[in-house]
Order: C-alpha cells, then sequence, then structure tokens
C-alpha cells in the first residue's frame, strides 16, 4: 500500500539577485570592488531581526562548518574578534545594526576589508557581501575564491532558511 500522506515542504529558495542600489548604499566600505546578493524564501512569514539572521546563518552552522569558515576567513586576512563573543558575530563586528537590517564587517591584514550585511524580508532574508580589494594580489585572491563563496553562502542560507520553516 503507497504512503499517501503528504507533506507541505516550504520552498527555501534561495536566488542570486543583482545588489540593490539602496543594498549598496549601506556598505561602510571606501569602495565596493565585488558584491553579490543572495535573496532566501522560507516559505512562511518569519519575523526575525538581521541580526537574529546573522547569528542564525553563521553561529547556528555546525561546529565543523563554523570552524572551516573561521579559518578560510583568517586565510583570506580578515582581521576577526572573538569567534564565540556576544559582541560579534563569529567573529564578525556589527558595524551598523537596526530593525531593518545588520551589516557586519572586517577589517584586512592583506588588503581586503569585507562586508556581510543581512536584510529581513517578511518571508525570508537578503544577504550581500562587500569586498574591497586594495591590491593586485587581493584582486587575484578573491578572484580564486569567489565561487566557493558562492557555494558557500548558499548552503548557509539554504540550512538557515530550513531551520526558520521548522521553528514557525
Amino acid at each position: 500500500m503507497a504512503d499517501t500522506r503528504t507533506q507541505e515542504v516550504p520552498p527555501r529558495t534561495v536566488t542570486q539577485i543583482p545588489v540593490p542600489a539602496e543594498v549598496r548604499a549601506l556598505s561602510t566600505l571606501g569602495r565596493i570592488d565585488y558584491a553579490d546578493a543572495f535573496r532566501v524564501d522560507v516559505g512562511a512569514v518569519v519575523d526575525r531581526t538581521g541580526e537574529q539572521w546573522a547569528r542564525a546563518m553563521l553561529m547556528d552552522a555546525p561546529l565543523q562548518v563554523r570552524a572551516k569558515l573561521v579559518c578560510g576567513w583568517s586565510v583570506l586576512g580578515l582581521r576577526l574578534g572573538p569567534p564565540l563573543s556576544p559582541r560579534y558575530v563569529l567573529g564578525w563586528g556589527v558595524r551598523r545594526g537596526g530593525p531593518d537590517s545588520v551589516l557586519l564587517g572586517a577589517r584586512s591584514w592583506a588588503a581586503m576589508p569585507g562586508e556581510l550585511l543581512f536584510r529581513p524580508e517578511p518571508r525570508g532574508v537578503l544577504f550581500a557581501t562587500f569586498v574591497q580589494q586594495d591590491s593586485p594580489a587581493a584582486r587575484a585572491r578573491w578572484a580564486r575564491v569567489a565561487p566557493t563563496h558562492q557555494r558557500v553562502v548558499r548552503s548557509l542560507l539554504t540550512h538557515a532558511a530550513r531551520r526558520a520553516a521548522a521553528v514557525g
């Protein structure tokens, strides 16, 4: 006998989108040499702040994933704060926070400071990355890393959306 039960599965759709001008304008970097944006639809109304989304995406990831993220960011030359400090989000400092979004930032010893922006939306979140590349070496390094960065972002957003949908 076939199982006729059905479960409603939320979309959890992660889509890469052009960076909206109003999102780009929130960056505090002197210049943006690389930017990307992703939108995730959880499939239900989610009431989270930008910082709550940031913590859900980064801090709620499995320990092994968090360790790889911190290691990768350090290899890229980002100067992170204490990863477990409540004043930081996995080492990223809060540059701007409010009800509409949170902007995390990290300085760099390798000429490549970066920022992560989380902007809540009624059914999910918009996530953007901004990178300033202050040398030819930084540009070359980021060109090699960008495809991996995009795959990791998609995975982190998918898992954060799955957890958000499970909560309600």
